[in-house]
């Protein structure tokens, strides 16, 4: 039983517009616009939504940007989009959506660049953008988040409130989405995953709203496969007084001959075995840069140290005397780490451009030095000059791993606290069918290959928030019989008919 599906169960009958119906744009406060046909198609739930519930058809720009997704590879096919103003809005949908035997995805920020969301060949989007705000509790130990909030707001609201958690580094993901699947994110060096931070949950997995927290079976599987058993309405997260101000790069930028002596640096300088401290992260990307270099890759590599002006010569003199082409050292706060390293909401990773972009990720425990040497090259080979690939990236995610170290392995769903680096090829190219699909989905299964053999283990373990959509329950969850054996009971129990909705 496959029961663990990234995908919405494609519907046993067909969408309730017929072809007769021509598609308008509509939302809930505009009194004109409907044929006979969407209402009545559409009656039953629209009486049921809040006033500032809203309602959009292909056709509308409104439509448009709700149903645009970050990688168009494999992407959700949607006929109508429901922006719900409340919590009760998303379980009205969901019913109606059961009741009328209709898929339905939520959206966030539309990230999620796996494949097996394609088998939604038609459905309800739920556009949970409206769901973003924020509530300090008094004691200002906890807030309590809307299911739609992204992760820019989460950091900007409880920044300028003297607070901060962990979220998702990327400026234009969303705080549920990469909490789902586990989360990382800057601060876990000191307090662990995003799903760590999780104190209760409005979880819709039925069309009924049931709040989670630690007393329930559930809670353990939301932490790390929440996807998989409802759509989060709102959330109560621990948060933290901030504990320094201030936050520095070193931004270096180094030829690719020089991949063996940077990573073996940063083994010896930063990651130590697992032991990198809880202020230090180590970041780095493969990408053409031409104006730096016009025939190769670049290695462009962060050192980030909480609490200082600048980064403690002790991690960055190492990677100076290798001979970076270039060094940028930069002081701020917390809020410009996004800016720093590319990811911020103006940033290309941030835009939906219409673009496909696969990710193959892999846990490893080092840096296998001889390994990215080979990755290296042959990264090089498929993307360099006017490769079609031109515009990937390998990304290599080094965050301190003390906090998530600390938390017990089987105190969540999430299977991979013992890991110390995140890897992911990222395979950009515009769509041109089918072939190129494959060409792509190849290069990123042996990029990953190449580092999943110089491990020297049997189990691939992926980030399912990364995931292409190819790898196994396994590879996502965990491969112990136990994990498995959990999570195919707690997913029966509470969503037998194999609908699960997500935060993706």
């Amino acid at each position: 039983m496959n029961w663990l599906r990234m995908e919405v169960i494609s519907a046993v009958t067909s969408w309730l517009m017929s072809l007769a119906c021509q598609s308008v744009p509509i939302a809930r406060n505009w009194l004109g616009g409907f044929t006979p046909c969407q209402i009545d198609d559409l009656t039953e739930l629209w009486k049921k939504l809040s006033p500032s519930a809203k309602i959009y058809y292909p056709g509308s720009e409104d439509f448009e940007e709700a149903t645009a997704r970050w990688s168009v590879l494999d992407a959700p096919k949607v006929n109508v989009v429901v922006v719900p103003g409340t919590e009760n809005d998303v379980a009205e949908t969901v019913k109606y959506a059961n009741q009328k035997e209709l898929p339905f995805l939520a959206f966030n920020g539309a990230h999620a660049a796996i494949t097996t969301l394609g088998k939604m060949d038609h459905g309800i989007e739920i556009y949970l953008n409206q769901l973003s705000s924020v509530e300090i509790a008094k004691d200002g130990k906890t807030a309590t988040f809307g299911g739609g909030i992204m992760s820019k707001n989460v950091t900007d609201a409880l920044w300028a409130a003297g607070k901060q958690t962990v979220t998702g580094t990327c400026e234009c993901v969303s705080l549920l989405g990469p909490a789902l699947g586990g989360g990382h994110g800057w601060l876990q060096g000191h307090y662990g995953l995003i799903a760590d931070q999780f104190v209760s949950m409005v979880v819709l997995a039925d069309g009924s709203l049931q709040t989670i927290d630690a007393t329930s079976d559930l809670f353990w599987a939301m932490k790390g496969a929440g996807a998989n058993f409802g759509i989060v309405t709102s959330l109560i997260s621990k948060i933290y007084n901030i504990q320094y101000s201030n936050w520095a790069i070193d931004t270096l930028i180094f030829s690719g001959k020089k991949v063996e002596a940077v990573y073996q640096a940063a083994n010896d300088c930063l990651l130590k075995n697992g032991t990198q401290s809880a202020n230090v992260i180590n970041w780095s990307y493969w990408l053409n840069i031409p104006a730096i270099d016009p025939n190769n890759p670049v290695i462009l590599f962060y050192i980030i140290q909480e609490g200082v002006d600048v980064v403690d010569p002790a991690y960055t003199e190492p990677f100076h005397d290798i001979g970076p082409l270039s060094e940028t050292a930069t002081g701020g706060s917390y809020i410009d780490l996004a800016t720093w390293t590319g990811i911020a909401l103006d940033a290309p990773p941030c835009q939906k451009d219409g673009l496909v972009n696969p990710r193959f990720p892999i846990y490893l425990q080092t840096y296998n030095v001889p390994a990215q040497k080979r990755a290296y090259n042959q990264f090089a080979s498929a993307v360099s000059g006017a490769s079609v690939f031109n515009n990937s990236i390998f990304m290599f995610e080094g965050y301190s791993m003390e906090g998530v170290h600390a938390i017990a392995g089987d105190s969540a769903a999430f299977a991979y606290r013992s890991e110390n680096l995140l890897a992911a090829p990222l395979i950009t190219y515009a769509p041109a069918g089918s072939d190129l699909d494959q060409q792509a989905a190849q290069l990123g299964d042996q990029l990953r290959q190449v580092l999943h053999d110089a491990s020297g283990r049997t189990d691939l373990r992926a980030y399912v928030n990364y995931a292409h959509g190819d790898e196994t329950l396994e590879q996502w969850y965990g491969s112990e019989a136990w994990r498995q054996s959990r999570l195919r009971a707690l997913k029966k129990k509470y969503d037998p008919e194999g609908k699960p909705p997500s935060n993706p």
